[in-house]
């Protein structure tokens, strides 16, 4: 776009307005001359005509901010009669052409929200407008955010349709359940959810990806949506820049593996000069690793300490014969004996490992897909594990805790991702993902799968295939 058409697009940004918003007078110079304007004085008018036609049924905040006409994501503003997107404002503007062409008036700026009549050029300044902005850019209080694990309260949908903060769907996106259900499971921490509904906490960081999963856990979390569901579509552009396509539209992949990716790029991005952020003060812990080398007949010991944000459980394996129904057999095993990888004694691969220091929330992932020849083969061994109470000290060597500390070793799970698929040769990208995730408020389960939700008794968490867990560290 030349220099000149952006001029014409931003023409009519520029405004004078005092501290009270009260109504401006265009500056015009005798009859006989045109008007003489250094900068464009906007009016501001409380009584527009056409604020009738706004239609909140088309409007939809949860796609990238682009004209639809010349594709730039510059000056953009929204129809609010028909919801489609335009540039600039000015006479020579994508929205002041579709003003003229479909008869459509009022304007909102989707950057400042900002609302304008078109042609007219005023700015509209009417409280009936408030929802829409809230829908735009959703916005909380510090004592709001504190509160909100206690709210019981349903809103509703613009078509009638009942829904609860927090427990919305998300559209899936051509096989993003992936993106999905480590979302959900994610909004479930509190200290994490809390840190994005306030943007003040990351308004010095410049990574689009931290903003644009601020923007989703707002949405998620707001009550006064006009749909009882959310689409991801900007946070999954952000996704597929910063991975440079590792994790892109249209192609499945493996939560566990895009999980610890983008708990990793979100650290990057907001730690501070002490490597310190929001997702290591939930998520990391500590380990101490051996390795164990046979020299000679004797055992050289050498350790190292590293920090974790998912412990890995190996799955046992599966049997190869079938019952007496010539079905295939499904074992089970306890969690207990998975997390004995971790005891300090078993070596696995010529490691051992013993837990050094214990997160907040501890995310486990049951490996459940090894590579086998040219394929790869899904184990649907089921864990048996608690869903309250999970008292690590029953499973592993807990560390020797400080001078006047008190170590927290009771979790309780907050979130649980399945896999469905066939047993074998199911990649761990194909078949589907859900995940079951608890409402605070009330101790109720959620089953959520894609834009559905639904109500699960909580047996049915413990008996579901577990993919990958987070559990709440109990204070």
């Amino acid at each position: 776009m030349s220099s000149k058409r952006e001029h014409e697009d931003n023409e009519g940004e520029g405004y004078l307005l005092n501290s009270k918003r009260q109504k401006v007078s265009e500056e015009v110079s005798p009859a006989s001359s045109p008007p003489v304007v250094s900068r464009r004085e906007i009016q501001v008018r409380r009584d527009c005509p056409y604020l009738d036609a706004v239609n909140r049924q088309v409007l939809d905040f949860d796609f990238e901010k682009y004209c639809s006409v010349s594709l730039s994501n510059l000056n953009v503003y929204a129809c609010l009669v028909c919801g489609k997107y335009y540039q600039g404002r000015g006479r020579k503007s994508h929205a002041y052409t579709h003003s003229l062409e479909a008869g459509h008036h009022v304007f909102i700026n989707l950057g400042t929200e900002r609302v304008y009549c078109l042609p007219d050029g005023y700015e509209i300044s009417d409280p009936s407008l408030d929802d829409i902005r809230h829908v735009l850019n959703p916005k909380f209080t510090e004592e709001q955010v504190e509160k909100i694990d206690g709210n019981k309260q349903w809103s509703r949908a613009l078509d009638g349709s009942d829904y609860l903060a927090g427990m919305v769907g998300l559209n899936n996106i051509k096989q993003s359940d992936f993106v999905n259900v480590t979302v959900q499971s994610l909004m479930r921490v509190s200290p994490l959810r809390n840190f994005f509904l306030i943007p003040k906490n990351y308004e010095h960081c410049k990574s689009p990806l931290v903003h644009r999963f601020g923007e989703l856990t707002r949405k998620i979390w707001h009550a006064r949506n006009f749909k009882g569901q959310v689409s991801p579509h900007e946070f999954l552009q952000a996704v597929m820049k910063a991975s440079k396509n590792r994790f892109r539209i249209g192609a499945p992949s493996d939560p566990a593996e895009f999980m610890l990716w983008l708990l990793n790029t979100l650290h990057s991005d907001l730690k501070t000069e002490k490597n310190t952020s929001i997702i290591h003060d939930c998520f990391e812990g500590e380990l101490e690793q051996s390795h164990i080398d046979a020299d000679g007949g004797v055992l050289v010991t050498e350790s190292c300490r590293k920090t974790f944000l998912m412990l890995g459980l190996d799955m046992p394996p599966a049997p190869l014969f079938k019952d007496v129904m010539e079905r295939n057999m499904i074992p089970q095993v306890p969690l207990f004996n998975i997390m004995k990888k971790f005891d300090g004694e078993t070596v696995t691969e010529e490691q051992r490992y013993r837990v050094t220091r214990l997160p907040r929330y501890l995310i486990l992932h049951m490996k459940r897909f090894t590579k086998n020849n040219s394929f790869v083969e899904k184990n649907p061994t089921l864990v048996n594990f608690p869903v309250k109470n999970l008292e690590l000290r029953d499973y592993i060597p807990l560390p020797t805790p400080k001078e006047n500390e008190r170590l927290h070793t009771k979790y309780d799970l907050i979130g649980n991702i399945v896999h469905d698929g066939e047993p074998h040769k199911n990649k761990p990208g194909e078949g589907s993902y859900r995940v079951f995730v608890q409402r605070k408020s009330e101790e109720v389960w959620y089953e959520m799968q894609d834009l559905h939700v639904s109500e699960a008794l909580p047996q049915m968490v413990a008996l579901s295939e577990a993919y990958m867990q987070i559990y709440e560290q109990r204070q």
